[in-house]
Formats: structure tokens, C-alpha cells, sequence
């Protein structure tokens, strides 16, 4: 009787555990999905745990915490100006389509262009305008024309 084998040799074992491996790491852990860049909700739970756990025969020197504070206010501060920064950007997108409504643009469309009179633009994080009844996105505009 002929029996199956069922043993991997190394090279099958390491591949399986890649593939397995990379497959959890996609998955939510208590509601968190896994991440390779820390947040500053982060920053503030290992800064917490830290001195929730620090010796209390030894702790933290005041100018250690005072650095490690000021370190969380910066990255508070770019986590902000990051939020402003993207509304400001949207806000300069929809002007740009806004600007073009009643002028005539040439739209590249696949392989081949076509003319047309902007009909109305949309206010969205990429915004699009309606030219002939479409709507197309800024990026496939090449030329605007005065009107």
C-alpha cells in the first residue's frame, strides 16, 4: 500500500509561512489593524504605559518627560497642519474647476482628444467638470483656451 506524503520539505514550509503570516498581518486585531507608522493616539499609549510602569524608586528625570511631551506636541501639531494642508489642496482643485467653467478645454480621452465648453465643475477632492454632459477629471484637461 502506497501512502501519501504528507511532510513539506524546508523550502514549501517557508513559503506557507510567508503567505500565512503576510495573510495576518492584514487582519484586525481588538478592532486595530496592523500598522508600520505610529500615530500620535499611539505615541500617547506607549508614552502612558511608560510611566504607569516606570520604577517607582527610579522615575522618569523631569527634562526625559519633558522632551518626550514635547516630541508628542510636534507630532500633534504635523498631524494637524497635514489636515489643513489636504483641505487647503482640495480647496485650490475645486477654484481650478471652478475657473474653467465657460471656457473651452481639450480633453484627452484615451487615444484620442476632443473640444469642449465647460459646463460645470463639481466640489470634491478631485473634481471634475462636465463638458457635452460628461463629466471629466482635471487630469485629462491639456489645454484651456480664453474665451
Amino acid at each position: 500500500m502506497d501512502g501519501i506524503n504528507t511532510t513539506m520539505n524546508a523550502a514549501d514550509k517557508f513559503t506557507v509561512d510567508n503567505e500565512v503570516n503576510g495573510y495576518n498581518k492584514t487582519l484586525a486585531v481588538n478592532g486595530r489593524k496592523a500598522s508600520q507608522a505610529l500615530g500620535k493616539d499611539d505615541f500617547l499609549k506607549l508614552l502612558l504605559t511608560q510611566l504607569s510602569n516606570q520604577d517607582p524608586t527610579s522615575p522618569m528625570e523631569n527634562t526625559e518627560f519633558i522632551a518626550q511631551m514635547a516630541q508628542f506636541s510636534s507630532l500633534e501639531q504635523m498631524t494637524n497642519m497635514n489636515s489643513e494642508f489636504t483641505k487647503m489642496a482640495s480647496m485650490f482643485k475645486t477654484s481650478e474647476a471652478s475657473s474653467v467653467i465657460g471656457r473651452t478645454v481639450e480633453l484627452n480621452i484615451g487615444d484620442t482628444t476632443t473640444k469642449g465648453v465647460v459646463e460645470a465643475a463639481t466640489r470634491e477632492d478631485n473634481p471634475r467638470v462636465m463638458v457635452g454632459g460628461r463629466f471629466y477629471t482635471m487630469d485629462q484637461i491639456s489645454s484651456i483656451y480664453g474665451n
